[in-house]
């Protein structure tokens, strides 16, 4: 898609394009090439992430008072088209889009200071502990208890299910129950709890394609100090929307479906299956979603660069990009027959079956897409 962009906006895209030539090594691309499931995986992606710290684009979307950049919509929408493009590594969001926001948002001058630097160079890694046995979308219901101590302190128990990259986290973002006895939103409690202590266990739960990303977490007897708590206690609730807001509806999703459906085109280009004018429609009209979708996030850029609320369109671009991504990883096992069914996950041209299999939890994670239809309507309807 060719945009017509501003003298300013051209130098900019050059000038990423043109350091990202040079900064996104053969490893880093191979890395992101090697990548099945939603983020690619540390110890290595760290360092991309400093790197890009380094150069002082990890987080544009920051505040310049905390290390962000201030820049326009735009530049941010254009920065991710080109990482896109380039086949950069995905970083893991967990710290820098989800628990860093609410830090920044939520968190003391003191809590700023101590977690969010660690946070940017990687030498401190997030999970995020949100969703329990019973309590996924109906997240209210969450069970895991935090009893505040004489001295302030907590003593958490209770179990994390789906936690992704749990295995590689130092510490944890945590919705806890601190009052029972109270409307379930309004006894909720946002806590950050070190994984490097006794009672925490993790335990893998391995994917249908043999990846080890999610995990269940179990928290016995844990002692998270009241320095710990941001916001208010019974705060959790208020915060916890927050986070999803930026999870649900603050991602760009359309530049990294449109490079991945160009990727797929030329790898299908280049098959025997390739006259098939079935398989061609079928995949164009993949691409041209994509590109649709990206269109539908410019639009979203525009009404934000002229200070408009964009409205609920902005809630949709999660739901349609799950749809989309199923259908790219769909189409890249079925093309290559036999091939696309090999598992396990050894090399670039091994990953078909298993980004197929991880596809399948788009429509489940950060909201399922029943969750995302409800949200939309409401916002919608005004209900």
């Amino acid at each position: 898609m060719d945009l017509d962009l501003s003298p300013q906006d051209l130098a900019f895209r050059d000038e990423v394009r043109g350091w990202l030539a040079g900064a996104l090594t053969p490893a880093f691309r191979d890395l992101a090439a090697r990548t099945s499931g939603v983020f690619s995986e540390p110890p290595h992606v760290l360092d991309w992430q400093r790197v890009l710290d380094d150069q002082g684009w990890l987080v544009p979307h920051w505040p310049a008072e905390v290390g962000g950049l201030g820049w326009a919509p735009l530049q941010r929408f254009l920065f991710d088209q080109e990482l896109a493009r380039a086949g950069a590594p995905v970083l893991p969001g967990m710290g820098l889009k989800l628990v860093g926001p609410v830090l920044y948002t939520f968190g003391t001058a003191e809590q700023k200071a101590r977690w969010l630097p660690p946070l940017r160079r990687g030498t401190e890694f997030w999970a995020q502990g949100f969703s329990e046995p019973g309590s996924g979308s109906d997240l209210a219901s969450l069970r895991t208890r935090a009893v505040r101590q004489a001295n302030g302190d907590y003593v958490v128990n209770g179990q994390k299910i789906w936690t992704t990259m749990a295995q590689h986290a130092t510490h944890m973002f945590a919705l806890v129950r601190t009052d029972p006895n109270v409307k379930p939103q309004r006894g909720i409690s946002f806590l950050l709890i070190d994984m490097a202590q006794p009672g925490v266990t993790v335990r893998p739960i391995l994917s249908a394609s043999g990846d080890h990303e999610v995990n269940e977490v179990f928290l016995d007897n844990v002692h998270v100090p009241a320095a710990n708590l941001v916001g208010d206690e019974g705060q959790g609730w208020t915060i916890a929307k927050f986070l999803l807001e930026n999870e649900r509806g603050g991602s760009t999703y359309g530049p990294a479906l449109v490079a991945d459906a160009a990727r797929l085109r030329a790898a299908f280009d280049a098959l025997p299956c390739a006259g098939d004018p079935l398989l061609r429609d079928r995949l164009a009209r993949t691409q041209i979603q994509a590109m649709a979708l990206e269109l539908t996030e410019l639009r979203i850029v525009a009404a934000m660069t002229a200070g408009d609320d964009p409205g609920p369109i902005s809630l949709a671009t999660k739901l349609v990009a799950s749809e989309i991504r199923q259908d790219i990883e769909l189409f890249g096992t079925e093309m290559l027959g036999l091939d696309g069914l090999a598992l396990p996950n050894t090399g670039p041209e091994r990953t078909a079956a298993a980004r197929y299999l991880n596809s399948r939890a788009w429509s489940v994670f950060g909201g399922t897409s029943e969750i995302q239809l409800g949200i939309i309507a409401r916002a919608a309807l005004a209900l």
